[in-house]
């Protein structure tokens, strides 16, 4: 399955401090798109922290979770998408649960990790 061409989708909404698993990622934008398929309504999210893309997920909003995701490399290009959501872990400013988010780490098909963090630069 191919990348979603957002040119042909119409906007539907954004998010500012956009949620994963819940909680507020500061930073984090979500942009939503939406496409009429006959019945249905496909449905593509674009992520991006700091004007950087970080990942694109894709389905129909009559399902719970995305159909497929890709995860945007920071070299500039698109990973081969995947089938599901894309697995994400919170980065937090501290090692305890209830420590700041500060960024999202994804990985990639080929088990990388691709960072985005406003908190300063630290080993994975």
């Amino acid at each position: 399955m191919p990348l979603p061409d957002l040119a042909t989708y119409a906007p539907h909404r954004t998010i500012t401090d956009a949620a994963f698993e819940g909680v507020a990622v500061p930073g984090l934008r979500a942009e939503f798109f939406h496409r009429a398929e006959g019945e249905r309504v496909a449905s593509a999210g674009r992520y991006s922290m700091g004007g950087r893309d970080l990942l694109l997920a894709w389905g129909w909003t009559d399902e719970q979770h995305c159909r497929f995701s890709s995860v945007h490399d920071p070299e500039g290009f698109w990973h081969p998408e995947t089938e599901g959501c894309p697995v994400v872990e919170l980065l937090r400013d501290g090692e305890t649960p209830d420590a700041p988010v500060t960024g999202l780490a994804i990985r990639t098909p080929g088990g990388q990790w691709v960072t985005a963090d406003r908190a300063p630069a630290r080993s994975r």
